[in-house]
């Protein structure tokens, strides 16, 4: 190395260590939310937790940055994280920026409204703001093979939707109540977090729109990227700092026991086939 090198070298060292460049942690939020397997985690609060608390533990950081990726998926872990985010935020006084990638629908777009200000790409796909149930019927098809099933509960409901068992009406309108109870949760946290900025009362509807109609209808702030947004508000020299979760087993970044069910043997096939499934139809709604 020349003496010209060693002397920027030498520079470049000083300034990183000295200089009071600003930062920003950065947590990436990317798949369904809660649908969880073995050597399929996905997005829950118990595999988060430690990495929103590290960003929101940095020192000197400006503010917090969100990337979101997900379709959605279970209610109850959307809201943990939720919660979670915004508990950290005031406690810390810093400001949550979020990003959406893809998607940032339904449970996805729930973990946005943690966000003081939520960006997207006109591309992105924003919304979703609903409750949905998806299953099959398989009684007609295991009566013409001759299947003889046999289950035995106690309580009445206990076989509440079951697959193998004609629909019943009585139980269509009880999921459509809980559906009702999720929903109204769901509309209470959007008007909340969003009331002054929606400009239009007909949002609550499961549809969903591009990140540039999302602007228009006060779902998100405004569109962008978080590299550029961040270089907006905090410099050109502004420090992106992506806070990722601790290695585990052979440096792999998994959480706790997911490595050691894989040695005990507890990983079904069949668990996984279907929770890739499940996944993959989360995202094909979204048309990807």
């Amino acid at each position: 190395m020349s003496k010209v090198s060693q002397k920027k070298a030498k520079k470049s060292w000083y300034k990183r260590l000295f200089a009071k460049t600003p930062v920003v942690p950065v947590l990436r939020f990317t798949g369904p939310i809660g649908m969880a397997t073995p050597l399929n985690p996905g997005i829950n609060l118990a595999n988060c937790a430690d990495v929103i608390e590290r960003a929101f533990e940095e020192k000197k950081a400006k503010a917090v940055a969100v990337v979101i990726n997900s379709p959605g998926g279970s209610p109850v872990q959307s809201m943990l994280i939720f919660k979670r985010l915004r508990a950290l935020a005031e406690e810390t006084d810093k400001k949550i920026y979020v990003f959406a990638e893809d998607v940032a629908a339904s449970g996805g777009y729930f973990i946005a409204l943690a966000g003081d200000e939520i960006y997207a790409d006109p591309s992105s796909i924003i919304g979703s703001i609903g409750v949905i149930m998806a299953g099959f019927g398989f009684d007609q098809a295991i009566e013409k093979l001759g299947v003889d099933r046999r289950v035995y509960t106690a309580g009445e409901k206990k076989m509440t939707l079951d697959a193998f068992k004609p629909e019943n009406p009585e139980d269509v309108a009880r999921i459509k109540d809980l559906q009702r109870d999720i929903h109204e949760t769901f509309q209470d946290v959007v008007k909340s977090r969003r009331e002054e900025k929606l400009q239009s009362d007909d949002l609550f509807t499961g549809e969903f729109w591009t990140g540039k109609r999302a602007v228009e209808l006060g779902l998100i702030d405004g569109l962008s990227d978080v590299r550029t947004k961040m270089r907006e508000e905090f410099g050109p020299d502004v420090e992106l700092k992506l806070i990722k979760p601790k290695k585990g087993l052979f440096g792999r970044t998994s959480p706790q026991g997911v490595m050691s069910s894989f040695f005990k043997g507890d990983v079904s096939l069949s668990d996984e086939m279907i929770s890739s499934l499940e996944a993959r139809a989360l995202w094909s709604r979204f048309g990807l």
